[in-house]
């Protein structure tokens, strides 16, 4: 039995290896320490103890140093206009509607070598800043660890350029705890069961785009994560912000979201039990779904609705349209980036990413019952049932 983590020794050592003190919230450390509580719990080794220490370490010592640059430069001050944000549940194109508009030469993206390393602001780093190649570095034990999430998710392969979701900014808030940030450690991910405040959540998010942002070269952000839940606090924080929704089949993204957790933690804990997987994505698509449905902010002028359908058809015109809804334009250097990008990144270059409801039935679920039950769902959003 290996000696349980203390939160208050974590955060001894990270305040003692880089000399500051302000976690720039006062509730941080009961968060911290029910994070610790929720590791200690898990049947880990020696290394795997030392390696939960080392990560939150990492986090804790970033998070330090980046509410220091708010102090050391005018973060602040940093506007963040119109910004266009993706959104949907999991498997539904927003990945690939955010990698096509993140090469707009106009634009600007979060990328996982500034999100995994926040501090210092990239703008205040002259030269070939050295946290791209160790990002890189990071890249590489990933996709050796976890090399089946290629198969579902081929951007991986751009390694520290990759494109992070919104989510990814507030690791260091112990509020989630997934793969990008945890790797190293031999534990399941934890998307839910940490304290949530979609307001904190936004304005961290807010603080890291203005720290990405400060001294380089004006752009607007086009972004992307599961801001469906947290509507109003969404455009609390971002006033001026649009937002492109887009809406799949619900008993699809189940069977592919669950199949492509299970791809990426079988490198992290090994077999994983395929039945349990269905059912937590089940649960968690039908909370969304309910989420969604009775949201008083779903038809927002702010938020532009897209089929799945229409984007898989004809990916450039749909974000042609969204440009249109957000009054911008797709010059036409973008839409040659965006066409060169679909044009030598094909979605199967890693290999082929195999799901089927086949999952559902394993787990004793009905189809036909599933399909009667997001019936409402799809009629909304003129969403067709789905066949694979």
């Amino acid at each position: 039995m290996t000696e349980p983590l203390d939160p208050q020794t974590l955060l001894a050592r990270a305040k003692a290896e880089t000399g500051l003190n302000d976690w720039g919230d006062p509730s941080f450390e009961e968060r911290l320490g029910l994070a610790v509580a929720h590791i200690n719990t898990i049947p880990m080794d020696a290394a795997g103890r030392q390696a939960a220490a080392d990560n939150i370490d990492w986090l804790l010592t970033d998070r330090l140093r980046f509410f220091e640059d708010r102090k050391r430069y005018p973060l602040a001050d940093e506007v963040i206009e119109r910004p266009m944000f993706a959104t949907g549940e999991p498997r539904s194109g927003t990945t690939l509607m955010h990698a096509l508009m993140s090469v707009d030469p106009d634009a600007r993206a979060l990328r996982f070598w500034e999100v995994m390393h926040p501090s210092p602001p990239p703008g205040t780093v002259a030269g070939v800043d050295p946290r791209i190649a160790l990002a890189d570095a990071e890249w590489q034990e990933i996709n050796a660890k976890m090399w089946k999430w290629l198969h579902c998710h081929p951007y991986n392969d751009m390694l520290g350029d990759g494109l992070p979701e919104d989510e990814r900014t507030w690791a260091f808030d112990f509020r989630v705890m997934t793969p990008t940030a945890w790797w190293r450690v031999p534990m399941q991910n934890l998307s839910m069961g940490l304290p949530t405040d979609s307001a904190a959540q936004n304005r961290l998010h807010k603080m890291m785009l203005q720290a990405l942002q400060y001294r380089r070269p004006k752009k607007h952000w086009v972004l992307k994560g599961f801001h469906g839940h947290r509507l109003k606090e969404f455009f609390e924080t971002y006033p001026d912000a649009t937002l492109v929704w887009l809406h799949r089949d619900p008993v699809q993204v189940v069977v592919s979201s669950a199949a492509m957790m299970r791809d990426i933690m079988e490198g992290i804990v090994g077999p994983i039990d395929m039945i349990a997987e269905v059912q937590q994505h089940l649960l968690r698509t039908r909370m969304s779904n309910r989420n969604t449905m009775a949201n008083p902010l779903i038809h927002d002028p702010r938020i532009h609705h897209v089929r799945y359908k229409d984007f898989v058809a004809d990916p450039i015109g749909t974000i042609r349209g969204y440009y249109a809804f957000a009054g911008r334009e797709v010059t036409p250097q973008a839409e040659t980036a965006m066409r060169d990008y679909l044009a030598n990144n094909k979605g199967d270059r890693h290999g082929k990413f195999e799901y089927s409801t086949r999952s559902l039935v394993d787990a004793g679920l009905d189809i036909d019952a599933l399909n009667e039950e997001f019936r409402p769902f799809r009629e909304r959003f003129g969403v067709e049932i789905e066949t694979r």
